[in-house]
């Protein structure tokens, strides 16, 4: 699945640990300040690709000079980036004229990587063939892409906005749902469960209107594969075995899982990295959406068809007509920037147009390009996360892109007001792709991109990094539109019909929203650690009092009652505590695997229960507070700490209250 790691094949929104691991992940910019967001009823035309302004030298895509050039790369990439193994095929004109394994398998036994056994798990690639089985239903007549998905369903998507959902908004990612993370990935196969059980127990809320915000979702993907085992009346994964994986003869591709025991020996070995133990076999339980194993060759007849328009040898799994449909542009929320097509979304780039699609497990890394003009597609996976910031894949497809297709930008034009543009651009950002009503939320909160202005009137984006760890440079060359300095990816600007600012980045599966005062990190941090600290120091300096006054045998002069209540108060400090680390602690575990956050089930009703007790004792403690500033001889810096704490603790509720801290919704 794309995961917010990767947001931009730049690793935009590579969070803290738990924020990249929580929004699998995983980490878009203005067109007309004014312009509305597209409809989904129309079709927006196609991205402008701008030509080169200059003739370029160019290496001719041979099976000779590119083996040449990969092998120049590869070996030293997964050496210097830890990464066990890498699998590379390129089709050109219907042709396999490159397919090669990189690397091991199995670093124990040093099985070496191949193009035509060796298993590779390419993530939400897996998704053009859950949108190729709709596509196929569509030419059918059994499906239409604008009707109420709920009349394919036997269970009903609840209502919102006004609007039902389509096939259309989910191929585009924009039916609105909110991100969930339980059970998308499990632990063993015991802990599978029928498609049906999963879609209708797992239904997100709906925090957009169906085809305005474009907003990634794994969930929505699987409702799709669904339907196609409703209308086809075969279980999902037979049905794509039966009318993709055989008539394009991909002997080794499969959904299953686990694998059949005849795969189960061809499977790569999935790392962290190299140097770290392999992991265990990854169990998607929205598998729809991310659970395809297959090798290198069998993409390549998979890219070869849809290169040639649905047509594979004497195999035809599309009409042109419908293969045409399914990879023109259908939804952009930026009509300079790539869009989205049914399914596939656009990635052009180096005056060519190309459409593709990103896959990330928590261990697979994988991307197919289809360079739809020039009929070559590309598909690159790797077993192992690494350790570089930027992508491994990025970088490669950047340099083969350079040397087969080169392409000079066109000069940057001057642009009036540059200065008031970065003013208005830059702040905090927040994903589209966001889970908004459980505690995970809180992702959020770790995971806000800030826009900022250079000196040289460039601006950059604090996530955003080259290869050696530097902040990308950005210059306007149109009215809040902006391209990398000496690079070819683009960022837009523009304003919502609200007039929220928002931005776009090449990738078109979410936007990014400009954060309100409310969510904003800098606000939030200060609410935790003032908070935090004022209780912490009080609990710390409790003892440390206790035993200065008994030193100096000054002991407090208090009422039974302000006893009870200075009491209650500590307890409430030690509470807050014992709440947010809890929390901390919840979280971090998820940080091992995605699968351990489907058992945080318990500890959430825990704490927010715990929660709970926390905003009634803040009560006490403000009501403290209060008694202390009324006492005449009270001592002001004992009135000042009360008041403080008081002050603090409204701070950790704010701060809980915001990030759904004690929310007992288990729909994560």
């Amino acid at each position: 699945m794309i995961r917010n790691q990767d947001l931009t094949h730049r690793n935009l929104c590579s969070y803290l640990p738990i924020a990249a691991l929580l929004v699998a992940a995983v980490l878009c910019l203005t067109v007309w300040a004014q312009r509305p967001l597209s409809s989904p009823a129309k079709t927006p035309p196609q991205a402008a690709i701008p030509a080169a302004v200059q003739p370029v030298t160019t290496h001719e895509l041979t099976a000779t000079d590119l083996e040449a050039f990969l092998d120049g790369i590869m070996p030293s990439q997964l050496e210097r980036e830890d990464v066990a193994g890498a699998v590379i095929a390129v089709v050109k004109d219907g042709q396999v004229i490159f397919a090669k394994g990189y690397g091991y398998s199995d670093m124990a036994k040093r099985n070496p990587v191949t193009a035509d056994k060796t298993l590779f798990r390419p993530g939400s690639i897996s998704k053009t063939f859950t949108w190729t089985s709709v596509m196929q239903l569509v030419e059918q007549g059994k499906l239409d892409l604008d009707r109420d998905v709920n009349d394919y369903l036997d269970f009903k998507i609840p209502p919102g906005f006004g609007q039902p959902i389509t096939l259309r908004n989910i191929m585009t990612h924009t039916s609105g749902f909110e991100e969930t993370l339980k059970d998308l990935f499990v632990a063993d196969a015991q802990h599978m469960y029928p498609l049906a059980e999963y879609v209708k127990n797992h239904t997100p809320e709906r925090i957009f209107a169906p085809g305005t915000v474009p907003a990634y979702s794994n969930y929505a993907t699987t409702l799709a594969g669904y339907i196609v085992q409703r209308v086809s009346g075969k279980p999902f994964e037979q049905y794509v075995a039966d009318n993709i994986f055989a008539p394009l003869d991909m002997k080794h591709t499969t959904f299953v899982q686990p694998l059949p025991e005849d795969m189960k020996p061809l499977m790569s070995n999935g790392y962290r990295v190299a140097s770290s133990k392999p992991r265990p076999f990854e169990f998607v339980e929205a598998f729809p959406a991310g659970s395809v194993s297959t090798t290198a060759l069998d993409m390549c007849t998979f890219m070869i068809a849809h290169l040639q328009n649905g047509k594979y040898g004497n195999a035809q799994i599309l009409r042109p007509e419908t293969a045409i449909q399914m990879h023109s542009r259908t939804f952009g929320a930026d009509d300079r920037l790539n869009g989205m097509a049914l399914g596939f979304y656009e990635e052009s780039s180096n005056g060519h147009r190309i459409i593709g699609h990103g896959g990330d497990t928590e261990l697979f890394h994988s991307d197919m390009h289809l360079i739809l003009d020039s009929n070559v597609g590309f598909f690159v996976s790797y077993n192992s996360m690494g350790k570089a910031e930027v992508s491994p894949r990025t970088i490669l497809f950047e340099r083969f892109l350079d040397r087969y297709f080169p392409y000079t930008e066109p000069a940057a034009s001057k642009v009036e007001d540059a200065k008031a543009d970065t003013a208005s651009v830059s702040g905090l950002y927040l994903t589209s792709r966001r889970i908004e009503s459980t505690f995970l939320k809180l992702t959020s909160f770790l995971g806000q991109p800030k826009v900022f202005g250079n000196s040289d009137g460039t601006i950059s984006i604090d996530f955003l990094k080259d290869p050696g760890g530097n902040p990308v440079k950005f210059e306007e060359i149109g009215p809040l539109l902006y391209r990398e300095v000496h690079g070819h990816w683009l960022l837009a600007f523009r304003k919502d019909v609200t007039g929220r600012m928002q931005f776009q980045v090449e990738i078109p599966v979410f936007i990014f929203q400009k954060a309100g005062f409310w969510e904003n990190k800098y606000w939030n941090y200060f609410l935790l650690i003032f908070g935090l600290l004022v209780t912490a120091l009080t609990v710390l300096l409790w003892p440390v009092g206790a035993i200065v006054r008994k030193h100096y045998a000054r002991p407090l002069e208090l009422t039974p009652g302000d006893r009870k209540l200075r009491l209650i108060v500590r307890v409430v400090c030690i509470l807050f505590i014992v709440f947010l680390a809890g929390w901390l602690i919840a979280l971090s575990r998820a940080e091992a695997s995605l699968a351990v956050v489907n058992g945080l089930g318990p500890l959430v009703i825990i704490f927010s229960l715990l929660g709970v007790v926390c905003v009634c004792g803040t009560i006490a403690v403000c009501y403290n507070a209060l008694r202390s500033w009324r006492a005449p001889n009270r001592w002001i810096w004992s009135k000042l700490h009360d008041l403080a704490l008081a002050l603090a603790c409204i701070c950790l509720v704010i701060f809980s209250v915001t990030w759904n801290l004690m929310n007992f919704n288990m729909h994560y």
